[in-house]
């Protein structure tokens, strides 16, 4: 007999509002900034290499990318990157700060419409004061019934969450865009994975697409949330 769904989970970034946009175009920056000591590919693996080499200093976020950059910068010019690049990575890593968050479409309806019927709870990781700082930009904190801002999204994670706000993993869903963090980590706990596609995805949270597990789904966009919860319900 198959446990009712009573609980879900929804994912922030790039899932309910832009995100990985900013990235990339502040890594644009970047590659023009260091353009005269580096490729811009070559770049780039430096770049990716610095950030997954500091996750666990830094933990998720601006602040972690925006020091990794400033590091990588003063790799690939030996040292000698000037006091202005560096100055403009700080600035670059500020206004990723303070932009100001932009919804995706159908995020608002879909979290009103099942949080109708379950449990609903956000679920995101990153640095806690700029998780907050976008949740109350947002003006979707009032619909959840509860908030984690967690330092990673392990099944671990999801098995102490779903445990602690609702009836279990068996009883729960995670909807987001990295199928690394939101769908594979989730589906392991024992919850239901739920990818919605983005179109952007930074390549530390790309993983194979766990097709085969009866527990794994994929929209489109949010639109169609509503309709796959009454199913599975």
């Amino acid at each position: 007999m198959q446990t009712k769904l009573t609980t879900i989970g929804f994912d922030a970034d790039d899932t309910l509002w832009h995100n990985e946009r900013f990235f990339q175009l502040t890594q644009n920056h970047f590659a023009e900034l260091l353009a005269d000591h580096a490729e811009r590919d070559h770049l780039m693996e430096r770049l990716l290499a610095a950030e997954k080499r500091n996750i666990r200093h830094y933990g998720y976020g601006i602040k972690g990318f925006t020091l990794s950059m400033i590091e990588t910068a003063i790799e690939v010019t030996e040292d000698r990157v000037p006091a202005q690049v560096i100055r403009q990575l700080i600035e670059a890593g500020q206004e990723m700060l303070a932009h100001p968050i932009e919804l995706l479409p159908h995020a608002r309806d879909a979290i009103e419409t099942v949080a109708e019927t379950h449990r609903v709870l956000l679920i995101t990781k990153g640095d806690l004061i700029d998780q907050e700082r976008k949740l109350a930009q947002s003006g979707l904190g009032e619909l959840f019934d509860g908030v984690e801002i967690v330092s990673e999204k392990s099944a671990q994670t999801y098995r102490s969450i779903c445990t602690q706000y609702g009836d279990g993993p068996a009883a729960s869903m995670m909807v987001g865009n990295s199928m690394r963090s939101d769908v594979v980590a989730a589906i392991e706990a024992g919850c239901w994975g739920v990818h919605v596609p983005h179109g952007l995805e930074w390549e530390i949270e790309q993983a194979e697409t766990p097709a085969a597990n009866p527990r794994f789904r994929a929209l489109r966009d949010l639109g169609d949330l509503a309709v796959l919860v009454t199913g599975i319900s």
